[in-house]
């Protein structure tokens, strides 16, 4: 009986918490929250005195952080998903 419960214990220690495809959709959502930064940066300019308005681009304030909360929800999504159906 003793026996028993201690493979029981082992099996349970060593499974993972979330399944293969809850794994698969988190890099998923990771690759498009890190995208969305990406597509973010850059558009300053290396003199103070002189202004880029290259910084108020569509891409910078629109498309990217909205590539951000879509890869925010894949994430939610990755955690909420039932790997056993």
């Amino acid at each position: 009986m003793g026996e028993k419960k201690r493979k029981e214990q082992q099996k349970a220690q060593t499974e993972l918490i979330f399944g293969k495809k809850n794994y698969q959709f988190m890099l998923l959502g990771i690759a498009f929250i890190a995208l969305g930064f990406i597509l973010m940066a850059g558009g300053g300019s290396d003199d103070p005195n002189v202004f880029n308005p290259e910084i108020y681009s569509w891409r910078r304030i629109r498309l990217a952080p909205a590539i951000i909360l879509i890869g925010f929800g894949i994430e939610v999504y990755a955690i909420l998903l039932n790997p056993k159906k």
